[in-house]
């Protein structure tokens, strides 16, 4: 994210970058894979890689914004791989000791033809992955979070923290009927 964008407010930062949705693209997953290799060469630590959010789950919409969850060991410090991802284009939207969010694909023009969110996590910290197989596994669940989604942009298309915020109940529910029927699959 350029300087120019570092200073809009947050107002004009979703009238840049609205929320809006696009069917499935094989190329998620390819870009997903060619950004996965290029972390893990930065990131030697990495227990753990995966493709998250919607852009995973063939079979619905998503923002065409690929979610990719890093899990270290729970004895590193996160922040210390801060400089480090930033180094390779993204910029740090949130920190704390327990999580680091990144973004990268955001343009003074808009959106990039690649968007990626980045999340920093320890090893465990994974609700998104039980969440994910949940949807990939059970289709008629998946149909009705693409309705659910689909319904919320329209009435939050510049507001995207509403928009995830509307959401939440939605993705725990199904986060924990997950975690229960995986156990500890991860």
């Amino acid at each position: 994210m350029s300087r120019e964008l570092t200073e809009m407010s947050l107002e004009e930062l979703w009238q840049l970058f609205p929320v809006f949705l696009a069917k499935h693209n094989d190329l998620w997953k390819e870009w997903y894979f060619e950004e996965a290799a290029v972390l893990k060469k930065l990131i030697p630590e990495v227990k753990r890689i995966s493709h998250v959010g919607s852009t995973a789950v063939p079979v619905i919409c998503a923002k065409p914004i690929i979610d990719i969850l890093v899990e270290i060991s729970k004895d590193s410090n996160l922040l210390d791989y801060k400089y480090i991802i930033e180094n390779c284009g993204y910029i740090c939207m949130t920190e704390n000791d327990k999580r680091v969010s990144f973004n990268k694909g955001y343009t003074k023009n808009g959106f990039a033809e690649k968007v990626f969110h980045l999340h920093l996590r320890q090893t465990g910290d994974n609700d998104e992955i039980y969440f994910r197989d949940y949807l990939i596994e059970h289709p008629e669940v998946a149909n009705e979070y693409e309705k659910l989604k689909i319904r919320l942009q329209k009435k939050y298309r510049y507001h995207r923290d509403k928009y995830t915020t509307a959401k939440t109940d939605f993705v725990k529910k199904y986060t924990e009927k997950a975690k229960t029927l995986y156990k500890n699959r991860y």
